[in-house]
């Protein structure tokens, strides 16, 4: 579900994609996908292409906050939580360094259709965002 929402994100030309691992740290969600659109209007298409791709694979989100200023727009669907920021907004709220301390993994364009998962905590510690073969 993630990764449909990278891919949607990326062709609605979002920027700095970056997946949060948060499985470990709140009990609320298992990934943060966080996503910067150039402007408000970028911003609404963003969210607004996730949105339809995620329904058109029969996936719902539980609640969208933000829309109507388009400066974070919230789209949350339990397992995944889609944050899609204007670059100030983004810079503002700095969601990775405030949960800097979990796994991460920043998507580049063009790489949305290789498959990546997060390793759980194991004996050496926590994670981290890897591909996979």
């Amino acid at each position: 579900m993630a990764q449909s929402a990278v891919r949607a994100a990326l062709a609605k030309k979002g920027r700095e994609v970056v997946v949060l691992d948060m499985s470990q740290a709140v009990t609320y969600t298992d990934l943060f996908v966080l996503v910067t659109g150039s402007t408000t209007r970028q911003t609404h298409a963003i969210a607004e292409g996730v949105q339809r791709t995620l329904r058109d694979e029969g996936i719902r989100p539980v609640r969208v906050e933000g829309e109507r200023a388009a400066e974070w727009i919230l789209i949350d669907y339990l397992d995944a939580v889609v944050h899609v920021f204007t670059p100030e907004s983004r810079a503002f709220y700095r969601l990775e360094h405030l949960w800097g301390d979990v796994p991460s993994l920043t998507i580049a364009e063009g790489e949305e259709e290789r498959e990546w998962r997060f390793t759980l905590e194991d004996e050496d510690g926590p994670g981290v965002g890897e591909e996979t073969a």
